[in-house]
């Protein structure tokens, strides 16, 4: 399926490009083809010139239940049936939101509203540094944590940049970029390491409790608890950032499965089914240091509490409380997965199959390989990947065409989708190894 089969969409993103940088107004979305979109519902999108893709890219992840999904929909149009964008005082929806998210998520004493990760990560940066009266932060290399300065560094580096000073962008103090540190994921005596260079002098670890920005690293035994273990000790705030994991592997995030408890939590995406809302969650002594309670941090943003957005969120959340969602998807998950790895071990592919619930990701490293860190990551045939992701799409499975993107299973998928899934991709890894693909890999 090449470009002659998307005559309308490529014409729409040319006009596009007249009056948007790129035609896209995020620069992940610039894939090529399928150019632009048309219509959504359930597991199904369809571009526009009428072609029709199961869709495992779900909006990186926010899309949970489904497109479009009537229950959520309903509850989101309701959201403003009484009153709309206050700015001023509360209202009682946000206060549901709040008690829900204390209900549900174990770190979430008190939660803040936002619109969007990047804006909840900021506050969490902002939040520690005022509390801690410290200046460093470390993530991992690999992790993803929003577009603002503080954390815009070494997501998918290039070996020769990784763990080195890699912007994500020009434009950024270097003041800024500095004062955020790089260690492994999966390795905490990188983390130690900087705690032993700058004592007294880190105020929080952030990461990804598993890493989905670049695929699914998965935490090894010990290693989230090492983290809490470290902070605690160190007097510096661990931050799970959970704005892809949270709701979407469990009803109280990743933390929930690791029993592991963070001192701040941030989320967004699949909390709303799409809609747009994120937050930060905390121990009430830190949250209580936000200007809205009298603190030195500030807290700010006439967005903040929504009504649609929160009303999606509650709407999604019960949802999830009163479904088998997570045992169902993790089962497609599991079905996904185990196909894939049968496809890849059939054709002898140097690629392995991992996840985490209804997540799926194929790395083409070869089986056997360890796959723990950014640094295993760097094996990573790249070309493959994107080469894989852009058959599959062709084919009419949506898939970010980008090195070390994930998919996603939602609530509107099914076994048939999964079965054709696999079959699909069985066809695709079939015609790269006949035109070459993994000549040199052997």
């Amino acid at each position: 399926m090449g470009d002659e089969n998307h005559p309308r969409g490529r014409a729409l993103w040319e006009r596009a490009g007249q009056v948007i940088p790129g035609g896209v107004n995020s620069a992940t979305r610039l894939i090529g083809r399928p150019y632009a979109f048309v219509r959504a519902e359930g597991a199904h999108v369809w571009d526009a010139d009428g072609n029709r893709y199961v869709d495992y890219h779900a909006a990186f992840g926010a899309i949970l239940l489904g497109h479009r999904d009537p229950g959520i929909d309903a509850a989101a149009a309701a959201g403003t049936a009484q009153i709309d964008l206050m700015g001023l005082g509360v209202t009682e929806q946000e206060v549901l939101l709040a008690e829900t998210l204390r209900e549900v998520m174990p770190s979430a004493e008190m939660t803040v509203s936002c619109m969007s990760g990047s804006e909840a990560t900021a506050q969490a940066a902002r939040l520690a540094r005022g509390v801690t009266g410290r200046r460093y932060l470390v993530k991992v290399q690999g992790g993803f944590h929003g577009s603002y300065d503080p954390y815009a560094r070494n997501v998918i580096s290039p070996a020769e940049r990784a763990y080195k000073l890699d912007p994500l962008s020009a434009g950024i103090l270097p003041d800024s970029l500095a004062a955020t540190l790089v260690a492994e994921y999966n390795d905490l005596a990188s983390v130690e390491t900087f705690f032993h260079a700058f004592p007294d002098q880190i105020a929080a670890v952030i990461l990804e409790p598993i890493p989905h920005n670049v695929g699914a690293l998965l935490p090894q035994p010990g290693y989230l608890e090492g983290l809490r273990a470290i902070t605690e000790r160190e007097g510096a705030l661990l931050v799970f950032d959970e704005v892809i994991t949270g709701f979407r592997h469990a009803l109280g995030g990743y933390q929930q499965i690791a029993g592991v408890t963070p001192d701040l939590t941030t989320f967004g995406k699949a909390m709303a089914n799409g809609y747009p809302i994120a937050g930060l969650g905390g121990r009430r002594a830190l949250m209580e240091s936000f200007s809205s309670a009298g603190g030195p941090v500030l807290l700010a943003g006439t967005y903040n509490g929504h009504p649609v957005g929160t009303a999606a969120a509650l709407a999604t959340i019960d949802r999830l409380r009163h479904s088998d969602h997570y045992a169902r998807v993790r089962r497609l998950g599991d079905r996904m997965r185990a196909g894939l790895a049968e496809a890849v071990a059939e054709l002898e592919i140097p690629a392995q199959v991992v996840g985490e619930g209804s997540v799926f990701v194929v790395y083409f490293v070869p089986a056997g390989t360890p796959v723990r860190g950014y640094r295993d990551l760097l094996r990573n045939d790249d070309d493959a990947y994107r080469e894989f992701h852009r058959r599959m799409t062709d084919k009419g499975f949506l898939m970010l065409p980008m090195a070390l993107k994930r998919n996603h299973i939602s609530g509107a998928h099914t076994e048939d989708d999964v079965d054709r899934t696999v079959e699909a991709a069985r066809a695709v890894l079939a015609g790269m190894r006949a035109d070459g693909f993994f000549k040199d890999k052997e």
